[in-house]
């Protein structure tokens, strides 16, 4: 008798599906992530810097819920903007603004291999409750629980009621959120159902070609991580 496994990613992961732009974990709760823009706090005058830490400090304490701050730093590949400027380069017939051209390209050139060029984004994940008023124990970047063996056995989600109840805790503090952000004139709006996909796909895939545009499918999304076994019995 032989009997086929097959291990997917998925298997590995908190995330048990993507919906309507709510993330479902395996626990039985969800949640919104929002991105953010920032403010260079350094250039701002006094009055300016004033008056932004008054409005953080309205934000910190109009929080009545918990969430997460997520700050990610991404090495930044920009050999495809080299080219595109190498194809206006090649274009140009005036020798000055050939030579300028040329110049400009040969400095990113140089100071790309003397500094690495990173990508900052910055994310804020609110959490809904999981039944019973208690706070979820797995959040959405957070892999602290499973590192020290509490992480939560996946049980039976039901996606439509889960939705439901996302909807009706999280969109009111998603709008919260929003509101307090633009006190500090900070933009934050919610990730869409593909943005978040391909978040998650290119943090857990580092490696893989950047900007790949990812379906949002869950057939789509659900790789095999090992080649199946054939087990003899």
């Amino acid at each position: 008798m032989t009997a086929r496994i097959v291990a997917t990613t998925q298997e590995h992961l908190d995330v048990f599906d993507i919906k309507d732009n709510v993330v479902l974990l395996k626990n039985g709760t969800s949640c919104v992530i929002l991105q953010t823009t920032a403010v260079n706090f350094d250039l701002l005058s006094e009055i300016e810097q004033d008056a932004i830490i008054a409005a953080f400090s309205m934000l910190l304490n109009s929080i009545t819920f918990s969430l997460q701050v997520v700050l990610r730093s991404k090495k930044l590949d920009i050999s495809k903007y080299i080219e595109k400027v190498q194809k206006v380069e090649s274009k140009i017939t005036d020798p000055l603004l050939k030579y300028q051209m040329e110049s400009y390209r040969k400095f990113v050139q140089e100071f790309i291999t003397q500094n690495e060029v990173l990508d900052k984004r910055f994310y804020i994940v609110i959490p809904s409750i999981a039944s019973g008023g208690e706070a979820p124990g797995v959040g959405a970047f957070d892999w602290i629980s499973r590192l020290m063996g509490t992480h939560k056995k996946t049980i039976n989600v039901d996606i439509e009621k889960t939705l439901r109840e996302a909807k009706v805790q999280l969109m009111p503090k998603v709008e919260h959120m929003v509101k307090e952000f633009n006190r500090l004139s900070i933009k934050a709006r919610p990730l869409t159902t593909q943005e978040l996909v391909e978040l998650y796909f290119d943090i857990y895939n580092p490696s893989s070609v950047h900007g790949q545009r990812i379906r949002t499918s869950v057939s789509d999304y659900t790789t095999a991580i090992v080649n199946p076994a054939i087990i003899e019995e």
